[in-house]
């Protein structure tokens, strides 16, 4: 057993070596494969600084129109994590991979990850349509999903509602944004009704 293995090994180096012998003696096949290589790392190098610069500028703008840190710091990475998967694939492209299975694999993967995190996902697109078209802000006394209470923090899965009773309430906000949302807090004045019982006894100027 041991003197087959240690054959299968000098096969091996032999077969390294004869192929090492090979590319040495042709270099028409060496260049390309060296130049590949470093025009790989130079894609990825250059990408990847390019990829943290645009990251980093979509933030900003978005920090400026909207000024919303939770939305923005999405933004950048979202940003950020897309160009560089596409320097990714331009860098292995350069090294002779097909690069098209890699992206259907990319997409199938992506897409049984998507149908397993279904509610997640809904949670996660509520919490970016929150953060963007601002039914409420934090500190507002609002009334969502059958209860009342201020905001206290908003997040991209979930918000949290402190009662009027102290306790604290954390409500996904897929049900937040598919159901009728009232915020007290949006005007500075409201008109509140009341209904006061007055006796026939009474005078009516005075009540009033």
């Amino acid at each position: 057993m041991q003197q087959q293995q240690a054959a299968e090994n000098t096969d091996f180096f032999t077969a390294s070596k004869t192929y090492l012998i090979d590319l040495v003696n042709n270099p028409e096949i060496v260049l390309p494969i060296i130049k590949g290589l470093l025009l790989a790392i130079l894609i990825y190098w250059v990408g990847k600084k390019v990829a943290r610069w645009l990251s980093k500028v979509s933030s900003k703008a978005v920090r400026r129109a909207n000024g919303d840190q939770i939305l923005s710091g999405f933004v950048s990475k979202m940003v950020y994590y897309l160009l560089l998967a596409m320097v990714i694939i331009m860098a292995l492209t350069q090294l002779g991979f097909q690069t098209t299975s890699l992206i259907a694999v990319m997409g199938a993967a992506g897409l049984a990850i998507g149908l397993a995190l279904k509610d997640s996902l809904a949670n996660f697109a509520a919490g970016i349509m929150l953060v963007m078209f601002r039914p409420f802000r934090i500190g507002d006394f609002v009334d969502v999903t059958d209860v009342s209470g201020t905001v206290k923090e908003i997040k991209l899965f979930s918000t949290y509602l402190r009662t009027t009773d102290n306790k604290n309430l954390i409500i996904p906000n897929s049900q937040i944004i598919n159901d009728v949302i009232t915020n007290y807090s949006a005007q500075d004045t409201r008109r509140i009704d009341l209904v006061i019982g007055v006796s026939y006894d009474d005078d009516i100027k005075t009540a009033k």
